[in-house]
C-alpha cells in the first residue's frame, strides 16, 4: 500500500508527561500561595476593586538563568517599595512566535544552537519559574502553543494570547479553560475588535482536544475565564496608549459587556519598535492614571539588566544581561518608569 501518513515527518522523540515533569519539580506551598493570591489581586485590579496597578516587566524572552534571576531580585525590591500602588509581575517568556523564521525562545532551543532540546527547555522553564516563585515574584507569559500550559501553567499568574493568536479559535478555547486572567493582544494592524471578540469567546464554556496530566488525548470542557481583557499594543497604523483611543477603548467594552480594563503595551507598535520609545508610552498612560483613567488596569514594559538587544550566538559570546530578541530598556530606566507609573497611582 503506497504511503499517505507523516510523509514530511522525519522523527518522532517521546516526551516527558506533564504530571512526572510536576512530580520532578513540583510546585512549593510558598509559591502556591503566591501565585493564587497574585491572582486574586490581577482580577480585582482589573475590576477596579483593587485601586492598585499592575505592571508587568522583564526580558521580552528568557535565555540566560543567572541575568534572569539577577533581574527578578532587583526587581522583587522595587514591587516591596510599590507595594502600596503596584503588583509588579515579571516577564517570562519561554515561547517567541516567528513572522517566518528565527529563535523560537528558551523552550524549543535552550542550547541556541538548534538541537531543538525541547524536553530540556521545558524542565529549565519551570526551574526558572520555581526560582522566581521563591525569591516571591509573581510570572506572566505567552502561552503559544497549547499543549504547553499542562507543563507550567499551574506556576503562572498572568498570561497574554498574542496579536497573531487571539483570532485563533484554538487559542481562546485554550483560555477558556485555563486558571489565570488572560489579556489578548489587539490585532497587528490596531484593531481592537478581534481582542474584544476573544474576550467575549474565552468567557464562554467550550470543549475541545487536549491533552491531561498523563500524556493522555482528552477532551477538554471549560467553564470559561471571567478575567480576560485586552492588551493594547499599538499597530501598522501606529500607536494606540493615548487619551482618546483608550476612551474609545472603554466605549467598546461597555458596549460588549466587558468589565474588565485594559492592559498597556509600551512596547510592539506603541514603541515603534524602538525600545527607547517605551518611555514616552509610559509617561503618556501615567498621566491618564493621575487624571483618573480608571479603564487603564495596568502596564507591560520590555526591559532587562542591559538595554538594547543581540543576536542569538553560542551562549559564551553574548553580552551579559541583554535580550536576544525585541529591545528592551535598562535597568536604571526600568526603575525610572516603574517609579513615575507608581507615583500616578492616587
Amino acid at each position: 500500500m503506497e504511503l499517505t501518513d507523516n510523509l514530511n515527518i522525519k522523527g518522532f522523540k517521546p516526551l516527558i508527561t506533564p504530571e512526572d515533569l510536576k512530580q520532578k519539580l513540583p510546585l512549593t506551598d510558598a509559591a502556591a500561595h503566591l501565585i493564587a493570591q497574585s491572582r486574586r489581586v490581577i482580577q480585582s485590579i482589573l475590576t477596579n476593586e483593587d485601586k492598585r496597578r499592575i505592571v508587568i516587566t522583564g526580558p521580552c524572552s528568557l535565555h540566560d538563568k543567572k541575568a534572569t534571576y539577577e533581574y527578578a531580585h532587583r526587581l522583587k525590591k522595587l514591587q516591596d517599595t510599590f507595594a502600596n500602588k503596584l503588583l509588579i509581575i515579571m516577564r517570562t517568556y519561554f515561547e517567541k512566535p516567528r513572522t517566518t523564521l528565527g529563535w523560537k525562545g528558551m523552550l524549543y532551543d535552550p542550547g541556541l544552537d538548534g538541537s531543538y532540546e525541547i524536553e530540556e527547555g521545558i524542565f529549565r522553564a519551570r526551574e526558572i519559574l520555581l526560582e522566581i516563585e521563591k525569591i516571591g515574584l509573581p510570572c506572566a507569559t505567552e502561552f503559544l502553543d497549547p499543549i504547553v500550559p499542562q507543563y507550567f501553567a499551574d506556576m503562572i499568574s498572568w498570561a497574554a494570547i498574542g496579536a497573531r493568536t487571539a483570532e485563533s479559535q484554538i487559542h481562546r478555547q485554550m483560555a477558556s479553560g485555563l486558571s489565570m486572567p488572560i489579556g489578548f493582544k489587539n490585532s497587528t494592524d490596531g484593531n481592537l475588535s478581534p481582542a474584544v471578540d476573544a474576550v467575549k469567546a474565552a468567557a464562554s464554556p467550550h470543549s475541545f482536544l487536549g491533552i491531561g496530566r498523563n500524556g493522555q488525548v482528552i477532551i477538554a470542557e471549560t467553564t470559561g475565564n471571567k478575567f480576560g481583557h485586552i492588551v493594547m499594543r499599538g499597530g501598522s497604523e501606529g500607536p494606540n496608549y493615548s487619551a482618546e483611543y483608550v476612551a474609545f477603548a472603554g466605549v467598546m467594552l461597555q458596549k460588549a459587556g466587558i468589565s474588565n480594563g485594559v492592559i498597556i503595551d509600551c512596547s510592539h507598535a506603541n514603541s515603534n519598535k524602538d525600545y527607547r520609545l517605551q518611555r514616552n508610552a509610559l509617561i503618556d498612560v501615567a498621566m491618564q492614571v493621575k487624571a483618573g483613567a480608571k479603564v487603564i488596569s495596568g502596564v507591560m514594559l520590555e526591559s532587562f539588566l542591559a538595554e538594547g538587544n543581540q543576536k542569538p550566538d553560542k551562549p559564551e559570546k553574548l553580552a551579559y544581561g541583554r535580550s536576544l530578541t525585541d529591545g528592551c530598556i535598562g535597568w536604571e530606566e526600568t526603575e525610572e518608569l516603574v517609579s513615575i507609573f507608581a507615583n500616578s497611582v492616587k
